[in-house]
């Protein structure tokens, strides 16, 4: 089977191929953007799909990195997932940042506890809690520093995601933390074989978003609604 992943979560706008059943990538391209994913999404999946020797048509599953991250990035990424999904009548996989980030420090460091943390500013952060073998021990929440730092001080695990430098200095280093990448988002290659294990029939991928947008209408113009 031929996956395609695609990645917008955060500054990178990425695609990559990956062939499932000899478990190995075909292509890929990555562009470093910070913004503007919507107008450079599917030139990068062409880039990928070239670079693979394949086309549209020979895609079986189509995957995509469901945050948190950039709220418009997550929104351009799920929605053209779903688009293809429907057009091409293939399953759509969702694979968190959180779990992808996780993943990358288990691979580096070996099978541990590993919370997975990004700063969200506004001392926010958006993170989660996996086992060794990648369950989800916390889903993916808001917390506040102290909240991570307890968690951190508790049980012997390793630290990952932009928040993982932050959250080991508050600790202190009395406590031994290891560090896995302190990146917005995992490799592009990572959400592939994450998605590559997971079940193709269930419910489509849905963005998550841990904290309403910051964009919101202003009261004053709203009209009020006519009684009857």
């Amino acid at each position: 089977m031929i996956l395609l992943a695609i990645d917008c979560a955060a500054s990178l706008c990425a695609a990559s191929v990956h062939d499932v059943d000899a478990g190995r990538e075909l292509g890929r391209s990555v562009r470093d953007l910070g913004k503007g994913h919507a107008e450079h999404l599917m030139a990068v999946i062409e880039e990928a799909l070239t670079q693979a020797g394949k086309t549209y048509a020979d895609l079986g599953r189509v995957a995509v990195t469901t945050g948190p991250g950039s709220f418009t990035g997550v929104r351009v990424g799920v929605s053209a997932a779903r688009g293809f999904s429907l057009a091409l009548k293939i399953p759509a996989v969702g694979v968190t940042t959180l779990e992808a980030l996780a993943y990358e420090a288990r691979h580096a460091l070996g099978p541990m506890k590993v919370l997975a943390a990004l700063d969200a500013g506004r001392e926010e952060l958006h993170a989660a809690l996996y086992d060794a073998d990648g369950k989800a021990l916390r889903e993916p929440a808001v917390l506040s520093l102290a909240e991570a730092v307890e968690i951190a001080s508790s049980t012997p695990l390793a630290l990952a995601g932009t928040a993982a430098l932050l959250i080991a200095n508050a600790v202190g280093v009395d406590k031994a933390l290891q560090l896995g990448p302190i990146s917005a988002t995992a490799d592009i290659g990572t959400y592939a074989r994450l998605a590559a294990g997971k079940p193709g029939d269930g419910e489509r991928p849905k963005p998550i978003y841990l904290r309403a947008p910051d964009a919101k209408p202003q009261a004053g113009f709203v009209l009020p609604r006519e009684q009857k």
